[in-house]
């Protein structure tokens, strides 16, 4: 889950370099550093801490040369120390390596380069690539630009595990090798300039033309030029992709942290997701989607899987597409798909929700159900990710770049995005026709809904600082509601580290009331009608035991309850997109009343690359 950079041109790097690691750092950010070709050969400098810290070392200025790779660590194999930082040398100092992902048999590459003398300064599993890479190259008699490409690919040849790799040598001063298997990687074409990132946000204020790498696919690059292998050297032809996304959507905008900002580009982000797709009295337009009615009804059960935020957007579809579609819906976390055993065949439907399209769990999972007939849909919001080039299909949410690691725009369009499916399901299968009517028109007034409850946000900042010392928060829903009360759950634990659990509010009785005590908070989310009496009976039950409440409810109350906030009324199947923002923006206050990093919460990255 780390971070690389890299350029080769005409500039000075080491400014490029800091540039797309400040804008990497939610990918990780324990350790950083930068490496160069300059006169003397490479030149590495890097330490503990934030790119922040690196870009203030000493010695940074030193580093003139127009060639370097950077990274930004999160750490795996070894603890933040500046030993420990990207990039790292072989013993002879002629290669250097910055390394996104795991190398799984590294203990084993260790010994047997221990075999041939070669020694080890760090505790990380990277530092076996270079050594390997010169240990390739020292094995070949060949002096061409194919000894270098040779040795990087049998070095990648000997490693188990994920990897994106960015390799600088000093017999080869003008030129750069790069490789990804597993792990993110992409090139951006400029002239007389070529830029290497991990995302495409990263460089996109330097180009907008891409260069997508496949799994065990290399690059030659040097300042003009890219030529592209397969992993046994055969030259292959790529064409680069033109990216639309606007270069200041990465960039702050006035709002002090991304997160805001984030948080108020969703009805942006959702008039894009839904965009031409769906239109009142016509049938919903999914091109990307060719999947025919045959097909859908032959279908007996659907897996959503994913991670995380994306797994609770997961659990809010479920809902829909049981309604929509009447197919049973399972929803599973992708770190515990794969090894389950689960039962798929031809007549299961396999959907991945994945913000970046890189989510190594969920792309496994997604090479599983392939393997076993199952049709697969990719939901992610990056084109030409990896899961798009595994899935049979890819739909795309429109949110623009998420640079904040705890996702807000991206959990709620992918609802949107999932509903708009459910609805293009059930129109072919001709089934449940004034239902998708009236979602339709819910979604489409969505965007004006959510400004209305960004312009309210004092109450809910007001209650954060009321509670941001407390150690315990719960977070009670039924049905629909609850798939909320985890999202919002998990966004105070990232950004915020107070405890809080999520529970059915009609579970209460089985366990968890016996945690609830004086003064402790409990948020409930209230917006299915046909449950209000139930629910407000579950809100009392706390109250009686001493809890202060905080309430989320489009559905009038007639109670006195210590903080109720109103969002607009709409359909109940797509109501989570509503009720979560209040989540996010008390989150977000009880963060920053605590003085934290509310973009780069402790041990978490944005894109989990790793399993």
């Amino acid at each position: 889950m780390c971070g690389i950079v890299g350029y080769i041109g005409e500039k000075q790097a080491k400014p490029i370099l800091i540039n797309g690691l400040l804008r990497l750092e939610y990918r990780g950010y324990d350790s950083a550093g930068i490496a160069t070709i300059e006169k003397t050969g490479i030149k590495c400098i890097k330490n503990k801490g934030r790119v922040a810290e690196l870009n203030n070392n000493s010695n940074i200025n030193s580093l003139e040369g127009t060639i370097g790779i950077g990274h930004t660590r999160w750490a795996t194999h070894g603890k933040p120390s500046s030993t420990n930082s990207h990039p790292h040398l072989d013993n002879s100092g002629n290669f250097a390596v910055v390394h996104n992902g795991i190398i799984e048999n590294y203990a084993d590459l260790r010994d047997f380069l221990k075999s041939h003398n070669y020694n080890f300064l760090s505790e990380t599993d990277t530092e076996v690539i270079p050594n390997l890479i010169h240990f390739y190259y020292e094995s070949s008699k060949s002096n061409s630009k194919n000894r270098f490409l040779q040795a990087v690919s049998n070095a990648c040849k000997m490693l188990k595990g994920s990897y994106a790799i960015e390799v600088l040598s000093s017999y080869y001063p003008d030129n750069m090798v790069v490789v990804r298997k597993d792990s993110p990687l992409v090139i951006g074409k400029g002239f007389n300039e070529n830029y290497i990132s991990s995302d495409i946000p990263a460089i996109l204020s330097f180009t907008k033309d891409f260069y997508l790498l496949n799994d065990n696919e290399l690059a030659f690059m040097s300042r003009n030029s890219i030529e592209f292998y397969d992993e046994n050297i055969k030259p292959i032809q790529k064409q680069a992709k033109n990216i639309t996304w606007d270069a200041g959507s990465a960039e702050k905008d006035g709002y002090p942290d991304f997160m805001l900002k984030e948080i108020n580009e969703q009805p942006k982000a959702i008039r894009e997701t839904i965009g031409s797709r769906i239109a009142v009295n016509s049938k919903s337009v999914l091109p990307d989607l060719e999947i025919n009615k045959t097909y859908l009804k032959s279908i007996n059960k659907i897996f959503i899987v994913a991670c995380g935020t994306a797994m609770h957007a997961g659990l809010s579809a479920k809902t829909i597409f049981e309604n929509l579609c009447e197919i049973p819906v399972e929803v599973e976390a992708a770190s515990e798909f794969r090894y389950r055993n689960p039962i798929i065949n031809k007549k299961t439907l396999c959907l991945f929700i994945t913000q970046s399209g890189e989510t190594a769990d969920t792309i496994a999972a997604l090479k599983l159900a392939k393997s076993k007939g199952s049709k697969t849909i990719a939901v992610s919001n990056v084109v030409g990710s990896s899961i798009s080039r595994e899935a049979d299909f890819t739909l795309y949410t429109h949110a623009g770049p998420e640079i904040a690691v705890a996702s807000t725009k991206a959990y709620t369009s992918q609802i949107v995005l999932l509903a708009i499916i459910a609805i293009n399901f059930a129109e072919n299968l001709e089934i449940n026709k004034e239902k998708s009517e009236e979602l339709k028109k819910d979604i489409l007034l969505l965007p004006s809904k959510i400004e209305e409850v960004l312009k309210n946000t004092d109450k809910i900042k007001n209650f954060a600082q009321k509670i941001y010392k407390e150690k315990d928060v719960f977070f009670i829903g039924r049905g629909i509601d609850y798939t909320v009360a985890l999202e919002g759950s998990l966004k105070l634990k990232e950004i915020s580290y107070i405890h809080s659990e999520a529970y059915p509010s009609g579970e209460l009785k089985h366990g968890p009331i016996a945690l609830i005590e004086n003064n402790v908070t409990v948020v409930s989310i209230l917006t299915n009608r046909l449950l209000v009496e139930k629910s407000v009976s579950n809100i009392q039950e706390v109250v009686t035991r001493g809890a202060k409440t905080f309430i989320v409810t489009n559905q009038e109350l007639n109670h006195d309850f210590d903080e109720v906030i109103r969002i607009p009324k709409t359909n109940t199947l797509i109501s989570p997109i509503l009720s979560v923002i209040p989540l996010q923006i008390l989150a977000y206050y009880i963060s920053k009343e605590k003085g934290l990093d509310v973009d780069k919460p402790r041990n978490l990255a944005k894109s989990v690359t790793v399993e």
